[in-house]
């Protein structure tokens, strides 16, 4: 058992199912207090009916008011992990498509982040779990908006710790490559050719994430050859991006 989550008030977006549901029903295994969110209401209350936990359907950004009141009017844990691939590979993607990614990608972290920390600031503890995705680190082919965005939600999750962390707020950042879940199957070619390969299940994502918490780390890497793929970006950016492209040119061959 993970000592630091018994007991917590924990709040998970997005987990009517994949890594979501994944978190939601091992916070509750660990002893905390779950309130399951997704859009789709039957999804969350299945969840939540069979682990024990509080179904909160709804908006992800909206979920505060009525999660704290289904926890006793406090949140200890919240997990920022809904979120949308936000076109349909189009390489030029619309304003809307743009916008949604935007709201639920990052703005949905942002809002939940600002209801948040006066509380957790005051009482000198908080835990902020952010899914983020490789893709926040390196970038996604065939997939704008959804790289852009996760690339702000990693910026807003390390900008979190590196401000609040003296101050008792602990910061998570999951950064995933492929995971078996309904958005890897409506990834399409690219995502047939750049993540099927090396898909890992929700639930390894949830154990990286508890060990990531045992550990007290930041980044989180459930696929641990991401880190060299970073180094390798950052070191020699040329040569990182000559790859990406000839990636992208043999996904355009076979899309």
């Amino acid at each position: 058992m993970v000592e630091a989550v018994q007991d917590a008030r924990v709040v998970v977006t997005g987990a009517g199912g994949g890594i979501g549901a994944a978190m939601a029903r091992r916070f509750a295994a660990e002893g905390a207090r779950v309130v399951v969110n997704d859009l789709d209401a039957g999804k969350a209350e299945g969840v939540a009916r069979e682990i024990g936990a509080t179904a909160v359907p709804g908006d992800a950004s909206e979920v505060l008011g009525a999660a704290r009141q289904a926890l006793g009017g406090r949140i200890d844990v919240f997990c920022a992990n809904a979120g949308i691939a936000g076109s349909d590979g189009s390489l030029t993607p619309d304003d809307d498509a743009w916008e949604r990614a935007w709201d639920v990608n990052v703005m949905a972290h942002v809002r939940a982040a600002r209801a948040l920390l006066p509380e957790w600031l005051e009482r000198g503890d908080g835990r902020f779990v952010a899914t983020v995705s490789a893709a926040g680190l390196l970038t996604m082919i065939g997939a704008a908006p959804y790289s852009a965005t996760k690339h702000a939600a990693y910026a807003h999750a390390e900008w979190l710790s590196l401000t609040y962390r003296h101050r008792g707020v602990k910061v998570h950042a999951i950064c995933p490559q492929g995971v078996r879940t309904d958005m890897l199957s409506g990834s399409g070619s690219a995502g047939d050719l750049v993540l099927a390969p090396t898909a890992i299940e929700p639930e390894d994502v949830a154990d990286a994430l508890f060990k990531g918490i045992e550990e007290d780390r930041f980044l989180i890497l459930p696929h641990p050859e991401v880190a060299e793929y970073y180094a390798a970006r950052a070191a020699d950016p040329e040569r990182w991006l000559t790859h990406m492209n000839r990636l992208h040119q043999k996904w355009e061959s076979i899309r």
